[in-house]
């Protein structure tokens, strides 16, 4: 089945954050990470299915959807998953916050790297715990950990370890040689893990697939705790269902305090979105995927050509972190957006002279985007 992901879409009135938060005659807003695309055709149908029931009462789980994902991590990441180690969540983001605040104690120290989203920074302060940060390194326009520093970042204290793969903002898909470094030194400086593998279905590099933190060995496993989602890949944050998987017992149990009492489980809505998408979803996200690599190839190619800027090879997501350092310019958000393009700041990833750019729109959107860009730059 063929998708249209050119075709046009209207977001105005529909209090979209992104759409709704700029003057649209002034400012094309390209920032916050979801897409310009309708969600699959199975996800729109099955939730017309949904609301044409027409009674929309108190929602447990479905029983079925702890096996069902289990098998999707299976068919998608050979990974094998006991339906029993999941735990249901609302967000992502939820479970950032859970997890430090109840795998570290308020005098403990969080490791987490830089860039990357800024919520790992937000999970820790809220929990006022401290933080340490991984300095990513761009290798051959990859942005990797420092490995040969990590053991001078981490102290008694330290007992948390935050990992985002594919990284955000930096797009990289880490390899398997590369994971089980990072993993294997958290388990030998006894440290807990929460790997953020929200974009693990945006993997757009052709010789590259997501592999899960905890797949690599059981010992790794039982250290770590990984949060995924399908609401990124499929384009439905605002429904929003996500999961955390633990093998190790305690783990699970650290993941359910507060659930369906100060945090709310997903509604109705979420569980047929995530459950439309794991049975019927595949053909739309590799169409995605198809199209999604082309507006990469054109950001990549008009930015080379931009001089000042520069930009890793955006190997995951449907985000361009952007390097503006070149330019020597104060602000390059700023002067972006004065342009007529809002980015998202590279201060809110720990890296002032960069911008996010969200390239999950149509073609001729991103053409608008790269055009304002260049002129900008050009001045």
């Amino acid at each position: 089945m063929a998708f249209n992901f050119d075709s046009p879409t209207n977001r105005l009135g529909t209090d979209s954050i992104r759409w709704d938060g700029a003057d649209l005659k002034e400012v094309l807003p390209l920032w916050v990470a979801d897409m310009d695309f309708q969600s699959p055709p199975c996800v729109i149908e099955a939730l017309n299915n949904r609301v044409h029931q027409g009674i929309y009462g108190y929602t447990h789980s479905p029983h079925q959807l702890n096996a069902m994902i289990a098998a999707y991590l299976q068919a998608q990441y050979q990974w094998t998953v006991d339906p029993d180690w999941i735990v249901i969540l609302p967000s992502v983001v939820s479970g950032l916050y859970t997890t430090v605040q109840q795998l570290t104690k308020q005098d403990d120290c969080v490791l987490i790297p830089n860039p990357v989203y800024h919520h790992f920074k937000l999970a820790c302060s809220t929990a006022n715990r401290s933080f340490q940060e991984m300095p990513l390194e761009l290798k051959d326009g990859r942005w990797v950990l420092p490995i040969q520093q990590l053991q001078s970042l981490i102290s008694s204290k330290t007992t948390l370890a935050l990992f985002c793969n594919p990284q955000n903002p930096g797009s990289t898909v880490f390899t398997r040689e590369e994971l089980k470094e990072f993993g294997d030194f958290c388990v030998q400086n006894n440290l807990w893990i929460c790997s953020d593998e929200i974009h693990a279905g945006l993997v757009l590099t052709e010789d590259k697939q997501h592999i899960p933190l905890a797949s690599i060995s059981k010992a790794i496993s039982e250290k770590t705790i990984t949060l995924m989602s399908l609401n990124k890949t499929f384009n439905f944050p605002g429904v929003g269902l996500a999961w955390a998987v633990a093998e190790n017992p305690s783990l699970r149990k650290a993941m359910q305090v507060g659930l369906h009492q100060t945090i709310a489980p997903p509604s109705l809505f979420a569980y047929t979105a995530t459950m439309a998408a794991i049975q019927e979803g595949e053909p739309w996200r590799q169409g995605l995927i198809q199209y999604l690599r082309k507006n990469r190839d054109l950001i990549q190619s008009r930015i080379s050509n931009i001089a000042g800027l520069s930009i890793d090879k955006m190997e995951g997501s449907y985000l361009a972190w952007i390097d503006c350092t070149q330019l020597n310019h104060p602000n390059p958000y700023q002067l972006l957006l004065d342009a007529g393009l809002a980015t998202s700041p590279g201060s809110q990833f720990g890296r002032d002279q960069f911008v996010r750019l969200n390239f999950g729109t149509q073609e001729s959107r991103l053409t608008q985007a790269l055009n304002i860009i260049e002129s900008a730059f050009a001045k």
